[in-house]
């Protein structure tokens, strides 16, 4: 492959990538709003997060095998039906519950455009361009998920929530017809892959602290964001819903820090990338607790700066180990890691209800300790960088 070609390849999964994620969190800047206008409470709105998050979680298996068999031409096609016929959903019923099952369709079909992708890079690219190349893919799902609650949140105020999903259709219609033209028809270095099964992928004591770091990072970031506008709904702050979706602006540090711990990751080793990130996000968790809109922003910076330097590390890590079976190891890692979302979000949700913010940010202290398990893990078992 020539470096023009892999431009163009990158650039296409980096839209393509993006789009996806900017429709996961539309309505996470407008939970309150979705709490008034269906007259529910603050755990049920909450499903309109949860419920694509549960979906991706249960969808990712499959896709998993099914990117290590079949082209990635035609998964992307299929995911991007399902997930437009999901936001056409969102967009015409009155119904919350059929919201949310508009919703989880739209989960059940982001990994054929995640995990799917992820493997299929895995396959494509040398190793010795892996960990900055995943960092790139890092930042397209940052800049999705920034993107899917800007649309969210200032979209609503002149027109109404549902018009976010109809942008960010035509953004994933856009960006899935510039992939289908630019990515190969057959899937690069099929016959060469090793088959590794799911068994043994998960027996492997290496792979699974990366799994568990998955689920136990994004537990701990999904929580605090998705609580994060009934926080700011507070007297202590009372923020509008535009303030509470410029807030999110912290997401471009998630930008720039992917492939950044990509570029870390090969100078010092993915456990250590992992064992900082993991510190940054403890003093993020400090900073949170303060009732101060300065605290907050600063812990939100350092939470992305944190979060998506754990995040690319360890995907990083899990794709440099493997000759064969990316799919479903992404996969795994995919399922893990919104599993760990879900769980964190209905978590924190009793939580945050019963003892507030406080009760949140301890839960996600705890949830530490998997990170520097992780961390700690790798630097033992660790491919050293080139």
């Amino acid at each position: 492959m020539t470096d023009s070609a892999l431009l163009r390849l990158q650039l296409a999964v980096f839209a393509l990538v993006s789009a996806c994620f900017t429709n996961i969190y539309i309505t996470q800047p407008v939970l309150p709003v979705l709490q008034q206008e269906f007259d529910a409470s603050s755990a049920t709105v909450s499903f309109t997060i949860s419920a694509v998050v549960l979906g991706i979680a249960l969808a990712n298996l499959p896709f998993g095998v099914l990117a290590d068999r079949l082209p990635i031409r035609p998964i992307i096609a299929c995911g991007v039906a399902a997930i437009l016929l999901g936001g056409l959903v969102c967009v015409l019923t009155d119904n919350l519950w059929l919201l949310i099952a508009g919703r989880f369709l739209q989960g059940l079909f982001v990994p054929a455009l995640t995990t799917c992708i992820a493997a299929y890079l895995a396959k494509a690219l040398p190793p010795a361009r892996l960990n900055v190349v995943m960092g790139y893919y890092v930042s397209a799902t940052v800049i999705g998920g920034m993107g899917g609650r800007l649309l969210g949140g200032w979209i609503h105020p002149p027109l109404h929530w549902r018009y976010a999903f109809v942008s960010a259709g035509v953004f994933l219609l856009l960006a899935s017809i510039m992939a289908l033209r630019t990515l190969p028809r057959q899937s690069i270095n099929k016959g060469s892959q090793v088959a590794i099964g799911f068994r043994e992928l998960l027996f492997r004591k290496d792979l699974l602290a990366l799994f568990l770091c998955g689920a136990g990072g994004f537990a701990l970031f999904s929580s605090t964001f998705n609580y994060l506008p009934f926080r700011l709904s507070e007297p202590a702050f009372s923020f509008s819903t535009e303030q509470i979706t410029l807030v999110y602006l912290v997401y471009i540090m998630g930008i720039f820090m992917g492939p950044t711990a990509g570029r870390i990751a090969n100078r010092v080793g993915n456990g250590t990338t992992l064992l900082l990130g993991t510190a940054v996000l403890a003093v993020a968790l400090g900073c949170l607790l303060i009732a101060s809109a300065w605290a907050i922003v600063v812990g939100l910076i350092l939470m992305c700066a944190g979060f998506f330097t754990v995040h690319a590390g360890a995907v990083g890590a899990i794709n440099r180990k493997l000759s064969g079976g990316q799919g479903r190891a992404n996969a795994l890692y995919v399922l893990f890691y919104y599993v760990g979302g879900w769980a964190g979000i209905t978590l924190s949700g009793f939580a945050y209800t019963h003892s507030g913010w406080e009760a949140v940010m301890g839960l996600s202290f705890l949830l530490l300790l998997i990170l520097v398990n992780a961390g700690i893990s790798e630097r033992r078992y660790a491919v050293k960088p080139d």
